[in-house]
């Protein structure tokens, strides 16, 4: 096609162009037909042999970025593509260039990501196993009359959680932050079974808001004799206010504590992750009350339509500012 688009007159550029190729190929293209005719046009690439890159490749590639560096015995903590090139040439198979390990990852469908710090849980395996056992038999086959509810605390800021998001490229999203930080606490309850949430608003998260807590559910469920709450180790939910609470309320509340460190145990911190995904991520709200009527806009509508995002929905120009 080339060929033929500069035979008929027009120039190399016009023609990468309207190819979306580079104008060195077009070049390229017309020299080797100019000097060896038609034969010259032919794919040269089916005397490069066999592909280097195969399933057997592929399969110690994946095999390989299931660990890290250090672990197969190299001084680095994370892969580049030049050490992939040279570990999979360790193993015996072909070298490869850089650049056909990058096209390699990206069919894989691997891409640089950040690294989760986590907090390991210092129980045995067999504890920690046994304790979120209890708690899934609680949820599942406990009775019907007696809610089971994951409990768990988080921050709001002022000051917007900064997060990614889709750009042109030469442009970055810019987030005015309000300078002076300001932060306000929420307590809430997520019923496992029928996924409504109850929640309470404070300005510290000290044990009055857990017993804040504790009273509007007492409130919103006072038909069942008995509550069982699931939660993290926090102090608030065992100190002496809290157990004062509790006896007070006739025990009807019963403390389900996972094991220390894991978070992944409370399906409750999912709603937090949703609440910043959706409210407080990149936010531009200048006053704390215009940010906390958008986070009680956004937990009211959750309870009620059981989505992880409600607020998909155009916001009202007259109340965005």
């Amino acid at each position: 096609m080339a060929v033929a688009a500069v035979g008929r007159g027009a120039s190399c550029h016009a023609v990468a162009r309207a190819l979306e190729c580079a104008t060195s190929t077009v070049v390229s293209a017309v020299r080797r037909y100019r000097e060896g005719g038609r034969q010259e046009l032919r794919d040269r690439r089916e005397n490069n042999g066999r592909a280097k890159v195969d399933e057997r490749f592929r399969e110690r590639l994946v095999r390989v970025l299931a660990g890290t560096p250090e672990d197969w015995g190299w001084c680095r903590p994370t892969w580049t593509r030049e050490l992939l090139c040279q570990e999979l040439a360790r193993r015996g198979l072909v070298r490869v260039s850089v650049a056909t390990m990058g096209r390699t990852l990206a069919s894989l469908g691997a891409r640089l990501k950040a690294a989760k710090p986590i907090v390991e849980c210092p129980w045995p395996g067999w504890k920690r196993r046994r304790r979120l056992h209890a708690v899934r038999c609680l949820e599942v086959y406990g009775p019907s009359t007696e809610p089971v509810l994951h409990v768990d605390e988080v921050d709001i800021h002022l000051n917007p959680k900064v997060g990614r998001d889709w750009c042109m490229p030469g442009h970055r999203r810019v987030v005015v932050t309000p300078g002076n930080n300001q932060k306000r606490y929420l307590a809430g309850a997520l019923n496992v079974r029928t996924g409504k949430l109850t929640w309470v608003e404070g300005r510290s998260k000290a044990s009055a808001l857990f017993i804040q807590l504790l009273w509007r559910l007492a409130s919103a469920y006072r038909r069942a004799r008995r509550i069982h709450l699931v939660l993290d180790n926090a102090s608030v939910h065992s100190s002496k206010k809290t157990r004062k609470v509790l006896a007070h309320l006739g025990r009807r509340f019963v403390l389900h504590f996972l094991p220390p460190y894991c978070p992944q145990g409370n399906r409750i911190e999912r709603v937090w992750l949703d609440l910043h995904a959706n409210v407080t991520r990149n936010h531009r709200c200048r006053t704390m009350d215009r940010l906390l009527a958008r986070v009680h806009a956004y937990l009211a509508a959750r309870s009620a339509q059981r989505s992880a995002s409600p607020s998909l929905r155009r916001a009202d120009p007259r109340r965005t500012a």
